[in-house]
């Protein structure tokens, strides 16, 4: 059988932001912070990699200081401009900052070295954070990463695995702080519950409710939230920081292993199911996708059975209620999928779906589940 051809990337835009003002700004600020009036902040750009959430700012950063003088490759994170349809509510850039921070202090997971954080939005017109910069490879989201052409799926099997494998032992390593909730107490509280678990899923339904009020939703999404209640697990793992966007399209790699976990905005407090199940899960609704063009994708990468294996492994801890976390993964992609369709409609990129479902690209098999 001829495989069909790889659909052609379509550029995705992220912000109206004006290059050229925001170098300006940002060089104004970098002098203030490091007390050098004559800092310079160069070379902006944007970048291809996945996320559309905050902005992602590239940029090199010269100045000098007590220690001599610096020339840096550097990264800022900020936070979207709320006229460009922003995926959440809010953005705490600070949370975010905060968060790789410990994870850098208190683990060997890696990440990003942060610098700055700057709260107060006069500087850039928003809150950012300033990170230094990771070389490597990103899986690739547009197209996605199993629709082929890219280095991920040309890559030899063994490769492949050792990536998966190593991505799943970064993701213990984010999970081994102990006392999550006494470490990053400002993740927690975000929404109503009487467990972590609990408030997860209010906080989640939160940015449904959001979503439905910029547009008409998917009634799949609706069906879900209804799903989850009557199937709720009976036992909850303990807290731990969960990552929250645990997949790989939000990891730097260098020779298949991670470099730098990205993309913290849904960091959280929750049993370690969410980021595991995450992890595949994602794997999932893309090679999904990909079986709708006739492609054949990668099934034998990310398999549930051998995340959770070599998880277990690492941790100690065999997760469990797969149905349940899985259905919540789903469900968590046809909302944010139906919000950046929102967006896409903003900036002229599609037309409005005169179905709510047509956002939501992996509609059957989030039906699928919710039937079965």
């Amino acid at each position: 059988m001829t495989t069909p051809p790889t659909p052609a990337a379509t550029p995705i835009q992220r912000t109206s932001r004006d290059p050229q003002v925001l170098r300006a700004r940002l060089e104004t600020w970098l002098r203030t912070a490091v007390g050098d009036p004559g800092a310079t902040a160069d070379d902006l750009a944007g970048t291809a990699a996945n996320g559309m959430s905050s902005d992602t700012v590239l940029f090199r950063a010269t100045w000098s200081d007590q220690d001599g003088t610096h020339d840096e490759r550097l990264v800022a994170r900020i936070a979207p401009d709320a006229a460009d349809v922003p995926v959440f509510p809010s953005y705490d850039m600070r949370a975010q900052f905060e968060t790789i921070r410990l994870v850098h202090e208190l683990t060997d997971a890696p990440v990003p070295t942060p610098l700055w954080c700057e709260p107060d939005p006069a500087a850039l017109g928003a809150p950012f954070f300033v990170m230094r910069r990771v070389d490597g490879q990103v899986p690739p989201d547009v197209l996605p990463y199993p629709f082929g052409d890219n280095w991920l799926y040309d890559a030899d099997p063994a490769d492949q695995r050792r990536l998966q494998d190593a991505t799943v032992d970064a993701l213990a390593a984010v999970h081994s702080i102990r006392d999550a909730a006494t470490v990053f107490p400002f993740l927690d509280g975000r929404a109503e519950g009487d467990t972590p678990l609990r408030r997860h899923v209010a906080h989640t339904r939160n940015l449904a409710n959001y979503v439905a009020a910029h547009g008409p939703i998917s009634a799949l999404i609706t069906d879900g939230f209804e799903w989850l209640d009557r199937h709720w697990p009976d036992h909850e793992s303990g807290p731990v920081l969960s990552w929250g966007d645990s997949r790989i399209g939000n990891v730097i790699y260098a020779d298949f292993a991670p470099a730098a976990l990205l993309d913290w905005e849904m960091a959280g407090l929750g049993p370690r199911e969410l980021d595991v199940v995450w992890l595949f899960g994602s794997h999932l609704v893309f090679q999904h996708l990909t079986e709708l063009l006739g492609l054949p994708g990668m099934p034998d990468f990310l398999r549930p059975g051998d995340v959770i294996e070599r998880y277990a492994a690492r941790t100690g801890h065999e997760p469990r209620d797969l149905d349940f976390y899985l259905v919540y993964a789903v469900l968590q992609w046809a909302i944010v999928l139906t919000r950046t369709g929102q967006r896409q409609v903003h900036f002229g990129e599609r037309e409005a779906a005169a179905d709510p479902d047509d956002y939501v690209f992996h509609k059957e098999l989030l039906r699928s589940l919710l039937t079965d």
